[in-house]
């Protein structure tokens, strides 16, 4: 029994593995790395940085950071999810190994950060605003996406499902972030009282 198991879970670790080499082929054989849509997929990977370096609000820096860091995990968790169950995934990696690095690591995170320190400096409700920005991003940036060829959704998986894990994503990137800031002020007086 125990022998068959270990048996069929090396033959999952094979496909997996033939899998990653077919789109590895696939990326050299079409010669991705020379085409629009992949410049373009390290666009949205490059300019997002260069833009948060300059915008970033440096007394801000390591919270906007941590709260962006807790997006990029959450939303490449969900990512990763999501193209390993086959319902979506993008023709055009950046790197084949990763490949929604180009949004995971940079262009969603990046975006939801600014969104959200600008909610703090304006003192506006944090929720509404990554609502609207999660519902631009699921109904109009990805299908742009779509009709660019970049993002493909499969079977079943709609603009509502997508919608639906950006709430996640932000609601527990919120969540992750302001139990870290409670956890780091009622230290910090503890310190301050002794």
């Amino acid at each position: 029994m125990e022998e068959n198991r270990l048996k069929v879970f090396d033959h999952i670790v094979k496909m997996g593995k033939e899998g990653q080499k077919a789109l590895n082929d696939y990326w050299l054989e079409f010669s991705i790395y020379t085409s629009f849509e992949y410049w373009f997929m390290v666009m949205l990977f490059i300019v997002p940085l260069l833009v948060l370096f300059f915008k970033i609000d440096k007394r801000k820096l390591f919270f906007i950071g941590f709260y962006g860091y807790s997006i990029h995990m959450l939303f490449g968790y969900i990512d990763l999810y999501n193209k390993n169950s086959g319902l979506l995934n993008y023709p055009f990696p950046m790197i084949p190994m990763i490949p929604g690095i180009s949004l995971d690591s940079s262009f969603v995170p990046v975006t939801f950060m600014l969104v959200y320190q600008w909610t703090l400096n304006h003192k506006k409700n944090y929720y509404v605003y990554t609502v609207l920005t999660s519902a631009v991003l699921a109904f109009v940036f990805k299908p742009l996406l779509i009709g660019l060829g970049l993002f493909k959704l499969y079977g079943g998986t709609n603009y509502f499902f997508l919608f639906a894990c950006y709430l996640i994503v932000i609601i527990l990137a919120k969540v992750i972030t302001d139990v870290f800031l409670w956890t780091e002020r009622k230290f910090s007086k503890a310190d301050h009282s002794h």
